[in-house]
């Protein structure tokens, strides 16, 4: 596993984006051979997304070869809610770049058959080649996507309900009324997770450093998903200053010093 630590949200933002566009440009992809990614939602990515939609604007990278399939949908609200995540993706991300609409894959939270949407889901993705890089966010309590405490490390996309806590944080975005908040929701596994072929996770602020720290020096449990990437043969966290409060002086100072020639984000393009 890689801990880069930056300095804020602002620098994690254009590391994370311009890892992005370099792992898509060292890929050079093709309609035959297309790059695959799996993205997050939150508020976690929204910076990240920002710095993208620069870098395509710059004529820096082009998103017409790309493939990307989100980690999650809630279940029962519908596709043009203002919360649900399609709305969320294409506002905050597609609508601003050259991405196909048919290369946009958004798991189905009014399917008739919801099992058979996760199925299938899982069957995209393998007919895709896989997914070449997945990034995502992490949850106070350590879960990403929406693998709440205690779900298998070795799950695939299914149907989750959701903690109370996590609907709790989530009315925020539901006038804070917790009544408006879906009970359920899909969600890619662990497992999905853990088959990508790269994993780039993101952290941001002080109240998300003790999943930092159970997810960089914790034992590997279900009760803090998080820790399944140190599984990962390619797994990278990175994260921003707040971030790191938990964090035992060791652990900051050995990655800091391991990754000192790999903080700049200028050097990835």
């Amino acid at each position: 596993m890689r801990l880069i630590i930056q300095e804020n949200y602002s620098a994690l933002s254009k590391w994370a984006a311009c890892y992005v566009a370099s792992k898509i440009r060292k890929a050079n992809p093709s309609p035959a051979k297309p790059f695959v990614l799996g993205l997050p939602t939150g508020s976690s990515p929204l910076g990240m997304y920002q710095e993208l939609i620069e870098l395509y604007k710059a004529g820096s990278i082009s998103f017409e070869n790309i493939i990307t399939f989100n980690m999650d949908e809630y279940v029962g609200l519908p596709e043009n809610h203002p919360q649900s995540y399609h709305s969320f993706m294409w506002e905050n991300f597609f609508s601003h770049i050259n991405i196909r609409p048919e290369n946009v894959h958004i798991l189905n939270g009014n399917a008739p058959d919801l099992n058979a949407e996760c199925e299938q889901y899982e069957a995209d993705i393998h007919a895709a080649g896989g997914i070449d890089l997945f990034i995502g966010g992490v949850g106070a309590d350590g879960h990403i996507a929406f693998n709440e405490p205690g779900s298998s490390l070795h799950s695939a996309t299914r149907i989750k309900t959701l903690t109370t806590d996590t609907i709790i944080l989530n009315s925020r975005f539901f006038d804070n009324d917790v009544n408006q908040v879906p009970q359920t929701a899909l969600t890619v596994g662990v497992g999905t997770v853990m088959y990508a072929k790269e994993v780039l996770i993101i952290v941001n602020g002080h109240n998300k450093a003790q999943a930092l720290a159970q997810g960089v020096e914790g034992a590997i449990s279900q009760k803090w998903t998080i820790t399944a990437l140190q599984l990962h043969p390619k797994a990278i966290i990175v994260c921003d200053e707040p971030a790191c409060d938990e964090l035992s002086v060791g652990t900051y100072r050995y990655f800091k010093d391991i990754e000192k020639n790999n903080l700049d984000y200028k050097n990835l393009l």
